[in-house]
């Protein structure tokens, strides 16, 4: 079975370089296209969808803004598992103040060349491996500017429509995005942060292991 990974904002297939699936698990990790002016996280999200086969089973992985992702194109399409990592299922589960931020447009007050030069600065008192810290700064370097502060603007106008009814969601109690307090996982990992999927990934594949082991 193939099973399609959507990375976080700014980030692309490095960021699961910790992940393993089962044996019988194929990832293959979808890379972001352009979006289109003033498109909804809604719409971006189906047009992804079209690079995968629905024609046959296939599981989504969703990371963060990735995860938001997921949810959308579960709820057009019927995937055998919708898996989020430090994410949320539906805009209700967002934290309040990203609702706000987006009413009063803050996020384009913010240049997103400050927002990756935080991004990288922050990795210098974070846990994850000297490698791993290494992968983080040169996908933020990597990133697109125009797509970020697109996918900024479209996080803090995301209203769905769908909801979610089978998923798995493996959040941290230590997450400083998205805190848990705002969310109903399925799977908590203590003291884990937003990007645990990197330095706490055997908890993580533990999980996806039981999960998709069947």
């Amino acid at each position: 079975m193939k099973v399609y990974f959507v990375s976080g904002l700014a980030a692309d297939g490095r960021v699961f370089k910790n992940i393993q699936l089962p044996a019988h698990c194929e990832p293959v990790y979808l890379e972001w296209i352009d979006p289109l002016k003033k498109e909804s996280l809604k719409s971006y999200a189906l047009r992804l969808a079209e690079s995968i086969n629905a024609n046959e089973p296939f599981a989504l992985i969703g990371l963060s803004m990735g995860g938001m992702i997921s949810a959308e194109i579960a709820g057009r399409y019927k995937p055998v598992i919708t898996i989020l990592i430090s994410s949320v299922p539906s805009s209700k589960q967002l934290p309040f103040y990203f609702k706000a931020a987006g009413k009063l447009r803050l996020h384009k007050m913010v240049p997103v060349s400050l927002v990756k030069s935080a991004a990288k600065y922050k990795r210098l008192f974070t846990s994850e491996s000297e490698e791993d810290k290494e992968i983080l700064r040169g996908i933020i370097q990597d990133s697109d500017t125009k797509f970020i502060n697109w996918a900024m603007g479209a996080i803090l106008k995301w209203r769905s429509e769908s909801v979610l009814t089978s998923y798995i969601h493996i959040h941290g109690t230590k997450d400083e995005v998205l805190p848990m307090r705002f969310t109903k996982p399925t799977h908590i990992i203590s003291k884990g942060g937003h990007l645990m999927v990197m330095n706490r990934a055997a908890e993580i594949n533990a999980i996806l292991n039981e999960v998709l082991g069947n």
